[in-house]
């Protein structure tokens, strides 16, 4: 795993396994949110197996699925309130932590201005700098 803070509250990673799940329960962790649609992964690496697994280890987990086509202002807004309604700290996965950390940066806008969004995201190694102008909007 490379689970990167990008708050106290709100970390991200590339795609978690089964076997990931102790750790991230020993890490703190009280909520992961699968940011990555089924089809890109095999079954073993799907939703229903890490999620069994989360519930194994007494972690919340929820499902939302996001891509281009479904990064709308309702799932970003359904993001920010997993993440701010968890328990504890919340790790939230997809491919790359990339789509994790752009619904995050996208939640922040109009709470944060877009320099400070930018340089929290670039400090936890994702360059978003190509979403400058809807963070400004």
């Amino acid at each position: 795993m490379d689970i990167r803070q990008i708050t106290p509250r709100y970390s991200v990673t590339p795609q978690i396994s089964v076997e990931d799940l102790p750790a991230i329960k020993a890490a703190g962790f009280t909520r992961v949110i699968c940011n990555r649609p089924d089809e890109e992964n095999p079954p073993s690496h799907q939703a229903a197996a890490i999620e069994a697994a989360a519930k194994e280890q007494g972690v919340d987990f929820v499902v939302l699925p996001l891509t281009h086509q479904t990064m709308t202002p309702d799932n970003i807004a359904k993001q920010a309130d997993l993440a701010e309604t968890a328990g504890g700290p919340v790790l939230a996965y997809c491919a790359s932590g990339t789509r994790s950390t752009v619904a995050w940066a996208l939640g922040q806008a109009g709470k944060m201005s877009a320099d400070d969004i930018l340089l929290t995201t670039a400090k936890a190694g994702y360059m978003l700098n190509q979403l400058r102008p809807q963070l400004e909007a």
